[in-house]
C-alpha cells in the first residue's frame, strides 16, 4: 500500500510540475518582445513626428518674423504718404498766383504785357 501511496504522489507531483512548465511557457508566450524592425519603425515614427513639430514652430516663428517686417513696412509707409501729403499742400500754397506775384516783385520783376507770350495747350 505504501507504494502505491507514494505513486499517486508521484504522480500528483509530476503532474503540478507539467502545469507549472506548461504556465510558464503560456507566460513566456504571452510575453511578446519587440522585435528590430519594429524598433526602428517606433524610432523612425518619433523622429518623423519630432521633426514635423520642429518644422511647425520653426515655421511659424519665421511667419511672426515676417508679419512684425510688414507691420513695420506698412508703418513706414503711412508715415511717408503723410509727408507727400503734407509737402503737396505746401506746393499747392506756394504755387498762387498772388504768392508769386510778390516774390517777383521782391526780385524787382514788374509785368510788362507786351513781353508777354500766350503758348496753347
Amino acid at each position: 500500500m505504501e507504494n502505491v501511496a507514494y505513486q499517486v504522489k508521484e504522480n500528483q507531483h509530476q503532474h503540478q510540475h507539467q502545469e507549472q512548465k506548461q504556465s510558464k511557457r503560456i507566460l513566456k508566450k504571452q510575453r511578446r518582445r519587440i522585435s528590430i524592425g519594429e524598433k526602428f519603425i517606433y524610432v523612425g515614427f518619433f523622429a518623423m513626428l519630432l521633426f514635423g513639430a520642429v518644422q511647425i514652430v520653426s515655421n511659424q516663428a519665421a511667419l511672426y518674423g515676417v508679419n512684425a517686417n510688414i507691420q513695420e513696412l506698412e508703418g513706414q509707409i503711412d508715415q511717408q504718404e503723410r509727408v507727400n501729403n503734407e509737402l503737396k499742400l505746401e506746393v499747392v500754397e506756394l504755387s498762387t498766383y498772388e504768392r508769386i506775384w510778390t516774390e517777383a516783385k521782391k526780385l524787382g520783376l514788374d509785368l510788362n504785357e507786351n513781353n508777354v507770350k500766350v503758348v496753347k495747350d
